[in-house]
């Protein structure tokens, strides 16, 4: 069932539909996904309306290369994305980046805009090409800021 998958175009938010498309998968699905794996969390809007993120984009491709390319049951996927969630953590950790939140292992910071430009076929946001830009001294406020947002994010999304 290897099928090429479009580019995710760059943008805040994208419906369930938009998400289908990009991830070859009914939207049906991605509800019944939501409950099984507890990393899926879009945002719901007026009449229960989903909006998933970009690094939810990239977590329900790798879920399903999980479960329809690697041939892994739902219990067997849930299991190898806590295990590759703890390894990037620990990872992290041991390089010093700290214990945020892990968006599929990749940061702004780690890419270049040509990188950026052939994963999305696009050009980077003007914040991913300001955090690009700078140098590695110069990334600690940022990541100080990114991982405060993250917590009131996080906040906003659990209620408390």
């Amino acid at each position: 069932m290897e099928k090429t998958l479009p580019p995710i175009p760059v943008k805040r938010y994208f419906t369930i539909g938009e998400v289908g498309e990009l991830c070859g998968v009914k939207p049906h699905v991605l509800r019944y996904w939501e409950q099984e794996f507890t990393q899926l969390r879009p945002m719901k809007r007026r009449g229960n309306r989903r909006y998933y993120q970009h690094h939810e984009v990239l977590m329900i491709r790798r879920i399903r290369d999980l479960l329809y390319d690697q041939g892994f049951t739902i219990s067997g996927a849930r299991n190898k994305l806590q295990e590759l969630t703890q390894s990037e953590r620990e990872r992290r950790k041991t390089q010093g980046l700290g214990d945020e939140v892990v968006l599929e292992g990749v940061e702004a910071t780690d890419i270049d805009q040509e990188e950026w430009e052939a994963a999305t076929h696009e050009a980077p946001p003007a914040a991913v090409g300001a955090l690009v830009a700078l140098g590695a001294s110069d990334r600690t406020p940022w990541q100080q800021l990114r991982r405060e947002l993250f917590e009131i994010r996080e906040l906003l999304v659990t209620g408390h």
